[in-house]
């Protein structure tokens, strides 16, 4: 080491005590610079330096640098390898700083000379000391960046500045030694100084890093790795060794643990555990900010909580959501081997929540939005986008051996339950539906909410024929009866069936697809599978849909008439009206299939009325005949839930100048029983208008006799299944009779239709059935038709006592 010719000579005792007791305590005051696990100090050290370098050589100065940082660090627990490292480069610094005053003259403190190569050498070893760091931490921990650098080049002005405080020092020492009283006190106030100056300048780094995090985290990604880069955005701020946030279930997610640190973060228990006593106590900190614990001020259960995270200090704060309900921040150890938590941390964690709170919520709001797009609001199920998305993604995963089956399910009856009992009903009766769907659908399935009333349900990996089986499963398993509206309603469901890659391998062509086949299935016993002859029967569908309107009003939907007789007397008491439809393309389309093809298209309506129109027209005509003849016209269960209808009726009544005793309404018995019917007032408002209201197609349904009594009916018509086989079965004898003698008991009418023979008349008769009719008494009759018949196989016969119309009979 290059040292000066009196640096050989032996000093004083007294001024080497001296020199180590400055160094210890400008070595004790210090500016701590972190990078990453690195802590950069920074000490006024180099005034003592000086001194030493003058007043008793560079070797005993060397030494006592040594051993004041070697007493320093390890009072303040510095590892070893840290302490030898630290050691060795005080050792470096003041080598190359003799290295640089041997390039000039002797030292001598009156020369201005020496306060210049004073100067220049404690600038070298701020230099030589910053250098030696650097490559320290490129070495172990890569390189720290430019930052790094700029951030130390300030403190290059300490050395300088240092000189001229010895120098100074040690020229008042010579002009008079009692000048070290007020040394002493100038030197205490400059380490005051330096230590005011160095908290000042950690604070302003707090507050640049604070202001950088906000910067940085409104730009965060809403996605999961952009609670990621929070968390890590957490850690570099603090300069943390780990750091964890739990946000708690939202949407259709679980909880969310995410931790960045060193290690595996599997192990990382407490942050996820409500009974964990740091994150209880922060979450109830009730505003007084972050909680800090660490081991040094622990009791017991504290360091419990501490050891199960393998930390020495942790800073839990609580976290606001979108959902209101709080999340938790957690934040363990620096990284920093001597620089702990402190107040100022838990100042800048509590700055930077507000940012982490209103980052958190703008992702939980944009997976809000997102969750809206691809879900139905009301069940939560995944919507007919998301339904795309899945099966186009399951279908392209493995494009060769992909199998899925999509099941449609419509629930019948929802828009009669939104017409009669409104929204709200209807809304309660798709939850239940929804939640009968997901409780007994496969594990593996998907079940998503379409439009209106209807459901569909992927199943990946089905083939066809367990598609089926599945939709017959999920049909028998969802038809029940539920509470809604405080009303018991049936829940049941009409399904249509696809399978890919036999129907198609995307999800466009498998969802049209299965629409086709439910529409079929309305006419097929509620379930149907997808063949290419439904996609004609749909096209033709849809065309006859787009041309009922025009039909109507062209005359190509008509009606034909079928007489109804008096068993008793033979007398015509009344005609059935029936509509038809002419097509002229199609040719005559069957009543069932455009019937219910104006049910599904909500134009079941009009055509009703058009019906009621074309009977009482007939009806006014026989009046301005003096002839009485009732005209029936058959009722869908859609129309008894339409709110105008009663006065729509009424409105016809007096339109054709009908009186209400020559109309009967013929409603069916699953329509007349139906809880949502019997709990309004219809019925009796039709009633009210002097109509006579028949059950039809009674014994099909589900009637009890408590309910017939409760309705305001007038007759009931056996259904044509039991009648047909009267003269070969005496089980359908037997309950033909049975309702005879039940409606008799009630005091309805009764009427039997489908009778083709004698023998079924005459037992009929023998029973006590009212009015016949059916294929015996005549087939239904177009308009020209039945005025033919009428002049050829009835007579006239005057009113009755007390009657206004004559009425017709049947000659025999």
């Amino acid at each position: 080491m290059p040292t000066f010719p009196s640096a050989w000579t032996t000093p004083s005792p007294w001024m080497v005590a001296v020199l180590l007791a400055v160094l210890v305590l400008t070595e004790s005051v210090q500016l701590d610079l972190e990078v990453g696990k690195q802590t950069i100090s920074l000490s006024p050290t180099e005034i003592a330096v000086v001194v030493g370098l003058v007043e008793v050589g560079g070797t005993w100065t060397a030494i006592a640098r040594v051993v004041a940082i070697v007493a320093v660090m390890s009072w303040q627990g510095y590892p070893a390898a840290k302490l030898a490292f630290n050691a060795a480069l005080g050792v470096a610094e003041l080598a190359a700083a003799l290295a640089v005053l041997s390039l000039f003259p002797p030292l001598d403190v009156t020369d201005p000379i020496t306060w210049v190569s004073l100067a220049v050498a404690t600038f070298v070893t701020h230099v030589v000391g910053m250098a030696g760091v650097g490559v320290a931490i490129t070495l172990s921990q890569g390189f720290p960046g430019w930052s790094f650098w700029v951030a130390a080049l300030p403190n290059t002005v300490v050395g300088p500045l240092s000189v001229v405080v010895g120098v100074i020092a040690m020229l008042l020492v010579e002009e008079n030694s009692w000048a070290w009283s007020l040394i002493v006190p100038l030197l205490l106030g400059f380490i005051a100084i330096f230590r005011l100056s160095s908290r000042a300048s950690r604070e302003r780094r707090t507050v640049q890093r604070v202001y950088d995090f906000a910067r940085r985290v409104e730009l965060v990604s809403p996605d999961d790795e952009g609670t990621r880069e929070i968390v890590r955005a957490v850690r570099e701020l603090l300069n943390a060794d780990r750091v964890a946030l739990w946000l708690p279930p939202y949407l259709d997610e679980g909880p969310q643990l995410v931790v960045d640190g060193e290690g595996d973060p599997q192990w990382y228990e407490g942050p996820g555990d409500p009974d964990d006593l740091i994150r209880r106590r922060a979450l109830v900190s009730d505003g007084e900010g972050p909680v800090l614990v660490s081991d040094a001020r622990a009791d017991e259960a504290e360091l419990a909580a501490l050891r199960r995270r393998g930390a020495r200090e942790v800073l839990g704060a609580p976290v606001t959501t979108a959902a209101g309900e709080p999340g938790y921040l957690e934040v363990c150890d620096r990284r920093s081997d001597i620089v702990s938590f402190t107040s100022g941390d838990r100042g800048a964690l509590e700055s930077v929540l507000t940012h982490v709170n209103a980052a958190i919520r703008q992702q939980q709001l944009l997976s809000q939005i997102r969750h809206d797009a691809d879900h139905d609001r009301l069940t939560g199920l995944p919507n007919r986008q998301r339904l795309a998305v899945e099966i186009d993604a399951l279908l392209l995963a493995e494009p060769a051996t992909a199998r899925a089956g999509l099941v449609l399910a419509a629930l019948d009856g929802y828009t009669n339950v939104t017409d009669t009992l409104g929204h709200a009903a209807s809304d309660e009766l798709l939850l239940v539906t929804a939640g009968l769907l997901r409780e007994h659908a496969p594990p593996q399935a998907l079940v998503a909410r379409m439009e209106g009333g209807q459901f569909a349900v992927l199943l990946p990996g089905l083939s066809l024929p367990a598609t089926e089986r599945a939709a017959r499963r999920l049909r028998e398993a969802a038809s029940t009866r539920a509470r809604v509206a405080g009303l018991d309603l049936e829940v049941s469901l009409t399904i249509g069936v696809a399978a890919a890659p036999v129907h198609g391998s995307d999800a466009g062509t498998l969802i049209q697809r299965a629409d086709v086949a439910l529409l079929a299935a309305h006419s097929s016993g509620g379930v149907a599978t997808y063949h290419p002859v439904l996609d004609q029967q749909s096209l033709r569908r849809l065309q006859l849909g787009t041309e009922l309107e025009t039909a109507m009003a062209e005359g190509q939907i008509t009606v034909v008439f079928q007489p109804i007789i008096d068993t008793r007397t033979a007398d015509i008491v009344s005609v059935e009206t029936l509509v038809r439809w002419a097509h002229p393309r199609y040719g005559d389309i069957p009543p069932d299939d455009f019937i219910s093809l104006a049910e599904q298209i909500g134009r079941i309506g009009p055509l009703t009325d058009h019906v009621l129109d074309r009977a009482l027209d007939r009806c006014r005509r026989w009046l301005d005949q003096d002839i009485a003849l009732s005209v029936a016209v058959n009722l869908s269960a859609r129309c008894l839930a339409e709110p105008d209808l009663v006065a729509r009726v009424r409105n016809a009544l007096r339109h054709h100048g009908v009186p209400g005793e020559l109309l009967t309404l013929e409603l069916t018995e699953g329509s007349v029983v139906d809880d949502t019917v019997r709990n309004s007032t219809v019925l009796a408002d039709l009633h009210a208008l002097g109509l006579r209201l028949s059950m039809d197609d009674f014994g099909t349904g589900y009637s009890s006799l408590s309910q017939l009594r409760q309705l305001p009916i007038d007759e009931l018509k056996i259904d044509k299944s039991f009648v047909l086989g009267m003269s070969t079965s005496q089980n359908e004898s037997f309950i033909a009779r049975s309702i005879v003698e039940l409606a008799h008991n009630l005091g309805l009418r009764v009427v039997a239709e489908g009778v083709e023979d004698e023998v079924t008349r005459d037992l009929l008769a023998q029973m006590g059935c009212d009015k016949l009719q059916g294929f015996l008494v005549s087939r239904p009759l177009p308009e020209d038709r039945l005025e033919g018949w009428l002049l050829a196989r009835t007579g006239v016969r005057s009113a009755a006592p007390g009657a206004r119309h004559r009425r017709l009979f049947v000659r025999t």
